[in-house]
């Protein structure tokens, strides 16, 4: 992608996060988009199809960027020395969505949310599906899937609403309530 081109889509982001703190997802127009990022609207058109297109354009832009296998230091947080375990890629995770929570919880309290989630959980199924390789369950493979997906993702909801704990307090949360344990590890 030109210099130009990631530059309108960066103004755009920056306009529909900007929006997304003071209004909700359903109430924002993509004319409010193209308002705030002084934009045309066939300019808007020519890099996303739809609302729920930049939405899900945003929330990959986000997910590639913390799933990434290639981490940098960052203001808030460094991770980049840090080894590929769960509980260090589950608290990256959660710095940046800490560091996106003014617009996080903008999509969260509508029906983005669930767009969102949709999306979220799908980069966490991939998480997850990893560490499980790793594993020996007594439950269902496909089962703890599911669980480990679904309950980080509430455990995200829920953290949005009680945001006096640091992403470190939220991991630890998380990790002391799943299956995983460290004991059941198997090599090979």
């Amino acid at each position: 992608m030109d210099r130009r081109r990631r530059k309108t889509r960066q103004a755009v982001f920056e306009a529909f996060t900007g929006l997304l703190e003071t209004k909700s997802y359903s109430n924002i127009s993509v004319q409010d988009i193209i308002d705030r990022a002084d934009i045309g609207r066939s300019t808007f058109y020519s890099h996303f199809e739809t609302k729920d297109e930049l939405l899900k354009a945003l929330g990959t832009e986000i997910f590639d960027h913390v799933f990434s296998d290639h981490l940098t230091r960052e203001n808030t947080h460094d991770f980049s020395v840090s080894g590929k375990d769960p509980r260090t890629e589950v608290t990256h995770i959660l710095y940046h969505l800490r560091d996106s929570k003014a617009y996080i919880k903008g999509i969260l309290s509508c029906e983005s949310g669930e767009i969102f989630m949709c999306y979220f959980k799908k980069y966490l199924r991939d998480l997850f599906e990893e560490e499980l390789k790793n594993y020996d369950q007594d439950i269902p493979r496909e089962y703890l899937l599911n669980h480990l997906t679904s309950a980080f993702a509430e455990t995200v909801r829920w953290w949005m609403e009680h945001e006096e704990y640091t992403p470190e307090e939220i991991s630890g949360f998380f990790f002391s309530t799943i299956p995983i344990k460290e004991d059941k590890q198997t090599k090979g």
